[in-house]
């Protein structure tokens, strides 16, 4: 595969990816590769912060809407179709852009990792089995048998802890086998990553949240019931609209005391899914970091003057010296 290097534009929620990544795409010539495993999603857009076509400044966007809520999402297909989507981009002589902030989708690009596709039959075997008896102890399953895995990922988590289980499962070796020695990056993609003070970042995420349910966040959770949310095994775990579907009556009612709730809960939500992300990405030493403490958005120049499209450019230049 030849063609312009990737950039990749990394970091936790609401620190201004979006906005950099489309910076980015029209200064060097660029395609946006969303690395968003929920924004994958159709009619998901409230609540996954979606830029709406309107705001994309004409800049092309792949692996945007490409599941129904009803289809179960995974690395292993994301990273076969966005491989495909980066050809094509490259082949054009353009730059791919990937942009997000899910863990391992950037990882599975970026460091070839190859994770098992799911089996249907082992993966709807342990969701019944959390069904019946809930995430905590089929965490404590999960950390008998791999104690490792069980460490990285919180007792909280259905979706993780049902893949690690299916992972050990298939394989016979545990989830934690299967991650990728950080090396040096396929393609020769570039690695920028930001970051804000988790004080400001909590109060962006905050208001950010307000927002998306001032928006319509719950009509949008009613409207893919609809569409068959319900019968989905991913996109029904989704920040918000997790929350959002465990208040709502059997009538997809909800009322106002229960909608504070649900924005109480996604906003806590939010906040541990972006300590994970720092940790994550944190780990890496590859990913040159950009600070974007008090500004409003990535176009707004930060305290030293500069905004983080220019630092960006340096850091990418003092890269490719």
């Amino acid at each position: 595969m030849t063609g312009p290097a990737p950039i990749a534009v990394v970091g936790p929620t609401g620190t201004g990816k979006s906005e950099l990544s489309l910076d980015l795409a029209q200064r060097l010539g660029g395609e946006v590769v969303n690395c968003d495993a929920m924004q994958q999603y159709r009619g998901m857009d409230i609540g996954t912060a979606k830029l709406p076509p309107s705001q994309r400044r004409g800049v092309p966007h792949h692996r945007l809407d490409v599941l129904d809520v009803s289809e179960t999402a995974s690395v292993a297909d994301f990273r076969r179709e966005a491989e495909r989507e980066i050809a094509g981009i490259r082949g054009r002589g353009n730059v791919p852009i990937l942009c997000g902030g899910s863990m391992m989708y950037i990882q599975a690009l970026v460091d070839g990792w190859s994770i098992p596709d799911t089996d249907p039959g082992v993966r709807a075997r342990y969701e019944r089995r959390l069904e019946e008896i809930g995430v905590r102890a089929l965490h404590a399953e999960l950390a008998r048998v791999d104690p490792e895995a069980a460490g990285a990922i919180l007792p909280t988590d259905p979706r993780r802890t049902v893949r690690a289980l299916e992972v050990v499962e298939l394989t016979g070796r545990p989830f934690s086998a299967s991650r990728p020695t950080i090396g040096e990056p396929r393609w020769g993609t570039r690695l920028l990553g930001l970051r804000c003070a988790l004080p400001e970042l909590d109060a962006r995420l905050g208001v950010r949240t307000e927002r998306m349910f001032t928006d319509g966040l719950v009509a949008e959770v009613r409207g893919l019931v609809a569409s068959g949310l319900l019968e989905g095994v991913t996109a029904r775990r989704a920040i918000g609209y997790a929350q959002v579907l465990e208040e709502m009556d059997d009538d997809l009612g909800i009322d106002d005391e229960a909608v504070a709730r649900a924005l109480e809960r996604t906003v806590i939500g939010t906040r541990r899914y972006v300590r994970r992300q720092r940790s994550w990405f944190g780990r890496d030493h590859r990913i040159r970091w950009i600070d974007t403490d008090v500004h409003t958005s990535a176009g707004d120049r930060v305290a030293g003057g500069r905004t983080p499209l220019e630092t960006a450019l340096d850091l990418l230049g003092e890269a490719g010296r």
